[in-house]
């Protein structure tokens, strides 16, 4: 881990955000980056209100070098191990914004939709860009999305090789249009 040791231990509120539905868990560690370095896929939430009414959820507890960790947590905490050690992890767990090529894993093969992505450092899109076979590109941010999970974990190795540059993706957004304007 990147933070110090003597540093005493906290409680976090930690979602994994499967999409429609989420785990919580209250996890104790030395900072909210420890938390994300051992656990894949998870954000530490830290707005008051909602770490106010989860206190009176029944919320499972761990503490982050602990051996045995609650269902799911478990599996969360394997996947980041198995990324340790591999080239580029972590490589962008402190970016800013990050900007990346990336296509879905869905089921069709014969999709080949490409989404260009602007993602800040929390892991949520902030703009974003969705290429296809024919047109100019459909452009979306924010105020087109009813949801916002983050869509990638900043730790992932993988993402070393989605990279583009600002450059790339802010002239594919300038060439995009918005939805109403195709």
């Amino acid at each position: 881990m990147t933070d110090s040791v003597a540093a005493p231990l906290t409680r976090f509120l930690v979602l994994h955000d499967y999409g429609m539905g989420g785990s919580w868990w209250w996890v104790h560690a030395r900072s909210a980056r420890e938390v994300r370095e051992t656990f894949a896929d998870v954000e530490v939430v830290d707005s008051p209100d909602t770490v106010e009414r989860a206190e009176s959820w029944d919320l499972d507890e761990a503490e982050v070098g602990a051996t045995a960790m609650p269902d799911g947590l478990d599996g969360l905490k394997a996947k980041r191990d198995a990324q340790r050690g591999r080239d580029g992890f972590g490589a962008f767990a402190d970016r800013e914004i990050l900007w990346l090529r990336r296509r879905w894993d869905y089921e069709d093969e014969d999709d080949r939709t490409v989404y260009l992505m602007e993602v800040g450092a929390d892991g949520r899109r902030l703009r974003q860009v969705e290429l296809t076979s024919g047109g100019p590109g459909l452009k979306s941010d924010p105020d087109d999305w009813p949801l916002n999970p983050p869509v990638v974990d900043l730790f992932d190795p993988d993402l070393v090789g989605m990279e583009i540059s600002r450059q790339e993706f802010e002239g594919a957004w300038l060439r995009a249009r918005h939805e109403e304007e195709l």
